[in-house]
């Protein structure tokens, strides 16, 4: 038998332009396929980030739910630089939810909601 595991984002409109900037951001990264409705919204889509593939849609029905801080995607960096170019670029036009510090677990962590909702946790290694 064999099994798959995969991370599944459900957008509202914006899932190209999200894998466009998750792959441009990260290593090792890039767009798999794409198919689109015939309003030209992401019917089905792959991509991998630093190695790990995800799947996303625009959802073709409108929902009042979206993404929660509750999931996050967790990403461990190498050093300070590195830290501030992926937080600065994942943090620009979204939420801020734990700014970036030194909070005793990490030398410099840092949560924040994307400009899509997405979640992500920021952390050196």
């Amino acid at each position: 038998m064999t099994e798959a595991i995969t991370t599944f984002l459900l957008f509202q409109g914006q899932a190209e332009e999200a894998m466009k900037l998750y792959t441009s951001i990260f290593g090792n990264s890039h767009i798999g396929s794409i198919s689109y409705r015939e309003d030209g919204k992401v019917e089905q889509a792959s991509f991998t980030l630093a190695g790990t593939e995800y799947m996303c849609i625009d959802s073709p029905v409108p929902h009042e739910f979206t993404f929660t801080p509750a999931v996050s995607i967790f990403v461990q960096v190498d050093d300070e630089a590195q830290f501030d170019r992926v937080y600065s670029a994942l943090s620009e036009g979204g939420k801020v939810l734990m700014e970036p510090g030194d909070y005793g677990f990490s030398a410099k962590f840092g949560w924040c909601n994307d400009r899509f909702g997405v979640s992500w946790q920021v952390t050196i290694k």
